[in-house]
């Protein structure tokens, strides 16, 4: 004997299902967090610890995004991990970017100077995890080769040294 099921309720199960699958995987993208240095402590990681050098003013806001160096994510829109944002102040700020477990990671850092949300080539300033040279060729974006950080159980502690045109 064979039984039937009607399609309608089973269909619904398995969308309800593959929602509940995928809603994990979209959370892990864009979270704004602020900057509690508390989760760099002793103790605290998975975590970098990022300490940015050579803010040129304290006018504006800096930003500090966590992404996955991998070549799918790494500056890809809307896959960055983490974000803070915050007034920027000149000369060395330094910010606490918790991850979610061990890996290799990069960090992009953008002054915007007049706070306006967009970026002025000629006045704003951007950096990246590992320093790496930044030319016409590659126009801003280094491989994530490059950028990776490798990141354990602890907190790791980099130094970003900023750029302006």
């Amino acid at each position: 004997m064979r039984l039937k099921f009607p399609k309608a309720p089973i269909a619904a199960a398995a969308g309800l299902a593959a929602l509940a699958l995928s809603a994990p995987a979209a959370a892990q993208y864009r979270d704004e967090i602020r900057n509690d240095m508390s989760q760099c402590r002793s103790g605290g990681g998975p975590a970098i610890m990022v300490t940015v050098d050579g803010i040129k003013s304290s006018q504006g806001r800096l930003r500090v995004q966590s992404y996955r160096a991998t070549s799918g994510e790494w500056l890809a829109k809307g896959k960055w991990l983490k974000r803070i944002e915050v007034a920027a102040r000149g000369g060395t700020m330094t910010f606490c970017v918790p991850v979610s477990a061990p890996g290799t990671y990069g960090i992009a850092v953008r002054h915007d100077v007049n706070g306006n949300g967009s970026t002025d080539i000629s006045t704003d300033g951007g950096a990246m995890s590992n320093n790496p040279s930044i030319n016409i060729f590659n126009l801003g974006k280094p491989s994530y080769t490059k950028v990776g950080v490798p990141v354990g159980n602890d907190v790791k502690s980099i130094r970003i040294q900023m750029r302006y045109m």
